[in-house]
């Protein structure tokens, strides 16, 4: 996926942004968005974009695509770019620092809020790698809808339930879990507890007493099943330990799936065996799986509430829903909420407008604030360049093709035609 380079939203005017916004709006019916869509749906003073998309594509915020006509796609650094400026603008984010964790599906970067100074955590949701391109056929992601209509957008849907899990779940208390701070599109704002030394269980740092870690993970799962949830990815890599307490912190959401779903029991046994054979493997811990396995005991227990229910989790009605609805399975009849879906997909650059308008209003922050500081890198990272090095090389190009353009220059090879003339041939130097 690249670097996040952050320092180029430092060169980023406001028409930058509105372009850009229009090119994430048009990916909603198109692959690719026309130049004339992009025009419309930005509504630019003067009509034109082609400075502005200029700029984007130099900074690899949007690809050009002009196998069919001309059109351009917006990247993952570019969807990163929207967000970061949404979080700038609320005051969530105000830097960005090194990346502390990567997975099959996100990024995971630590931040530093400056209202208070605290250390925040920026998890950015990427579906789509190599190694993970079977989501649409293991989560459940579109909603009942028929399609996604592309990476991107399906990663804001696995971080829109993300942060409704986490959210239910920290109202809860019953669990730990990061502190829900903000959203938008594919990324989300965390915190987790500050002054302590915070390690992944399995992380070779990590020293933890692996029997207080062992019952407090079984307390989780057990806890979560009361109140109707399955994480179904309950691993050493998701659970964050306090070093000297050896408290347990859940994170990692989006695949957690109701008990009533039909395949919950095993997803619950999968979990337990896992962290089993972790303890055992990893930790040499002998441990009593007597009751670990218990599945239906621990549905049994009194909750306040389902929060399956209020999140509504993956067959909360009791049902595996149709994962690729509409692709491998028959037409089934259309509802009056499905047809009012498909027609919120299939709006006019009037919609596309209004909605752009509304999105700008939200991601912009109020009048009367002053405006946010740019944002940068921590303090332990590399000062930017004052030049980039894209404006370096375009300089470059240009003062080769001025000397190539001279009959005497060095860069143009002198060889004679049959005729016995001389004819001038270029040759560009291209050593850089």
């Amino acid at each position: 996926m690249g670097k996040l380079d952050v320092q180029v939203m430092r060169h980023l005017s406001k028409d930058d942004y509105r372009v850009l916004t229009a090119v994430e709006l048009g990916m909603r019916n198109h692959h690719a968005v026309p130049v004339p869509l992009i025009i419309s749906i930005a509504g630019l003073r003067h009509g034109g974009a082609a400075k502005f998309l200029a700029t984007l594509l130099r900074f690899k915020l949007v690809y050009h695509d002009n196998n069919k006509y001309d059109g351009y796609r917006l990247t993952w650094f570019g969807y990163d770019v929207l967000a970061l400026r949404a979080f700038v603008a609320r005051g969530a984010v105000d830097s960005v620092g090194r990346k502390i964790g990567e997975g099959k599906e996100s990024d995971v970067y630590e931040g530093c809020r400056a209202s208070d100074d605290r250390r925040v955590i920026i998890k950015f949701h990427r579906l789509g790698k190599t190694s993970f391109k079977a989501v649409k056929d293991k989560r459940d992601y579109l909603e009942g809808r028929k399609t996604a209509g592309n990476w991107l957008n399906m990663s804001r849907l696995a971080a829109k339930r993300e942060w409704d899990f986490m959210c239910c779940l920290h109202e809860d208390k019953s669990i730990k879990v990061p502190e829900p701070l903000d959203q938008n599109r594919h990324a989300v704002v965390m915190g987790l507890a500050e002054g302590l030394p915070l390690y992944q269980l399995g992380a070779p740092g990590c020293l933890a007493d692996p029997e207080k870690v062992l019952e407090s993970t079984v307390t989780i799962a057990r806890q979560l099943a009361a109140r109707g949830l399955v994480h179904c990815d309950l691993n050493e890599f998701n659970l964050i330990v306090e070093q000297n307490t050896s408290a347990v912190t859940l994170i990692d959401f989006p695949q957690m799936i109701s008990t009533k779903h039909p395949n919950a029991a095993m997803y619950f046994a999968r979990d337990v065996r896992g962290l089993v054979k972790f303890f055992t493997m990893k930790l040499k811990f002998d441990v009593d799986e007597e009751g670990l396995f218990d599945f239906d005991g621990a549905c049994a227990s009194e909750a306040v509430t389902r929060l399956d229910t209020a999140c509504r989790a993956s067959g909360f009605d009791g049902c595996a829903p149709d994962k690729r609805e509409g692709r491998s399975r028959p037409v089934k009849a259309v509802t009056e909420e499905e047809e009012d879906d498909n027609e919120s997909d299939d709006d006019g650059v009037e919609a596309l407008r209004a909605e752009f308008l509304a999105r700008a209003r939200v991601d912009a922050p109020a009048a009367d604030a002053s405006p946010p500081p740019p944002i940068a890198y921590e303090a332990d990272a590399a000062p930017p360049p004052e030049v980039c090095a894209q404006k370096l090389r375009r300089e470059r190009d240009k003062q080769l093709t001025r000397r190539a353009r001279h009959n005497g220059s060095r860069n143009f090879a002198k060889t004679r035609s049959s005729h016995g003339k001389i004819k001038h041939k270029e040759k560009l130097d291209q050593e850089y």
